[in-house]
């Protein structure tokens, strides 16, 4: 006959068995009292935290024979049924496998009957937000008047699953992670009444892996005893969880400490050769970052840590600064996430502690990229490698030569503006004034923006080697050029021709009394005829 699990044979009789929900337990313990017993309940909480136990605790303690003070006797026939789970007026139903409309009639048209034996039909749904959308409307009208014998039990670990209008039809209580010295204690209870010997720091390091839940921690001690038999130790508990010493640990943040990179990546791959679970190891180093980080901001230090780690750990926390704490804490919690699935284990592990090391240097391109390219770029283009001489004026002549490395230098600060200026040419020169003309009223506008402007004399300055200020006007005359970099002597007959058509084009339809008539009524202006 196989042997019953530690978590079932320990799960709490009665409600002063429960570990860490009092809120919980004392609110209903007043209600059985008061006779104040709701026909639907939703309980809410972590995995392992006692729900579908107190569910079944309120199932005895409503349906319980024996005259007291609302709580389960454990004595008469009801509650030595429901603890041989064989009461009929019980029914658990596992949501994620009866999700189905189908189901929830099914149970619909079961209610009416009146129970058994018991006082009540208590109906446990464990994880309710399973059930699917049809399926909640119909329980909808049964859990808002359900018939007098019958309670409602809604247990779920994802309460915002649950719609709106199933959670208002219920008494809503929220289950909080146990914590640590609570599971603590109830090892040790349960320890102690099967005859084990556990040393102290095992049954730490077990409650810590169980973040908070009760069943975990029972699951894993269960798991212990038939590792270690009558004995478990600490190594015991690390050789099964694949956890490191917390030495190690300390170690390893030593070497994030004095930024070792070889050293820190050494003891990773050392760990993992070891065959140590490369998750663990991420939460454990995540969990002594936690503790620098509370000793750095004038907390307290984890209690579970003696007084010898906490005064290294205070040399550890003097060493870093708070952004350099959070950074690393950051790090190595997104390192636990990413490992799931990795083809090289400690990967995630060496990234993480490369970054925390090296902080936001690390793998960061130089800031100034963007313009050092800027000489590669202009080579694409044809143009003289020497500017007019240094403080020399600006001629229409040089700026022209000089036109396609103007554009070009504009294109690394901003592509925009350099298209924009693709739509003008250098018209004349007035002393330190370079006169651009726009074939289009947009563009002229578009450049004559402060910050726009700004950039194009800078640049034009640059190149043609003396201090130059830009005015925009429309072109009365001359072609548009169709390339940038061509020079006037170099255009052709046709474009000329065909940018005189499209400046006749566009005059004409300026002219337009129908196109005069709609930009005066709404205000707009003609941008660019097709």
């Amino acid at each position: 006959m196989a042997a019953q699990a530690l978590y079932r044979k320990w799960r709490p009789q009665t409600f002063e068995e429960v570990v860490g929900q009092q809120h919980v337990i004392h609110t209903l313990q007043n209600a059985l009292q008061g006779g104040h017993i709701s026909h639907a309940y939703l309980f809410a909480g972590p995995r392992g935290t006692g729900k579908t136990s107190v569910a079944r605790l309120l199932a005895k303690a409503v349906n319980c024979l024996s005259e007291g003070d609302a709580k389960p006797c454990n004595q008469c026939r009801i509650c030595r049924a429901i603890n041989q789970g064989r009461l009929l007026d019980l029914i658990e139903i596992d949501a994620a496998s009866n999700r189905g409309i189908d189901e929830i009639r099914n149970l619909r048209d079961k209610i009416g009957f009146r129970p058994n034996e018991a006082r009540y039909k208590v109906y446990i749904l464990d994880e309710a937000h399973m059930l699917t959308e049809p399926a909640f409307n119909a329980l909808l009208k049964t859990l808002e008047e359900p018939p007098p014998h019958v309670i409602f039990v809604l247990v779920t670990t994802e309460p915002h699953k649950i719609p709106a209008t199933i959670l208002s039809r219920c008494q809503r209580f929220d289950f909080r992670p146990i914590a640590l010295d609570d599971i603590v204690a109830r090892l040790e209870h349960i320890a102690d009444r099967e005859g084990l010997s556990v040393e102290p720091a095992a049954l730490q390091l077990i409650a810590r892996q169980a973040t908070g839940s009760m069943r975990d921690a029972e699951s894993l001690l269960d798991q212990l005893m038939a590792y270690g038999g009558g004995k478990i130790t600490l190594a015991q508990v690390q050789a099964i969880l694949g956890a490191v010493p917390a030495q190690a640990v300390g170690e390893l943040v030593d070497r994030l400490v004095a930024r070792d990179l070889a050293g820190g990546l050494e003891a990773i791959g050392r760990a993992i050769g070891e065959g140590v679970d490369p998750r663990q190891l991420a939460r454990q180093v995540v969990e002594h970052l936690r503790g620098l980080l509370l000793i750095k901001v004038g907390g307290s230090a984890p209690a579970d840590v003696s007084a010898e780690e906490v005064q290294k750990m205070k040399g550890q926390a003097a060493q870093l600064s708070v952004g350099q704490l959070l950074r690393a804490v950051k790090l190595f919690n997104q390192a636990q996430l990413d490992l799931r699935g990795n083809l090289q284990p400690q990967l995630p592990l060496e990234l993480a502690f490369v970054e925390a090391t090296l902080g936001e240097q690390a793998a960061a391109p130089p800031k100034k990229s963007a313009p050092q390219a800027a000489p590669v770029r202009t080579k694409k283009v044809s143009e003289p490698k020497a500017p007019i001489g240094a403080g020399e004026k600006a001629t229409l002549e040089g700026v022209r030569i000089n036109w396609a490395r103007i554009l070009a230098q504009v294109k690394v600060h901003n592509r925009s503006v350099e298209a924009l200026l693709k739509s003008c040419e250098p018209v004349a020169v007035e002393g330190e004034v370079v006169v651009l003309g726009f074939y289009y009223p947009f563009h002229k506008e578009k450049i004559e923006e402060p910050s726009r402007k700004a950039l194009v004399e800078r640049v034009i300055s640059q190149v043609v080697g003396s201090p130059c200020r830009v005015k925009c006007v429309l072109s009365p005359k001359g072609g548009r050029r169709t390339r940038a970099t061509r020079k006037p002597a170099e255009e052709p007959k046709a474009a000329k021709a065909e940018t005189e058509e499209a400046r006749d084009k566009y005059q004409a339809v300026v002219e337009d009394p129908l196109i005069k008539a709609a930009v005066s009524k709404y205000g707009a202006r003609v941008v660019d005829v097709k």
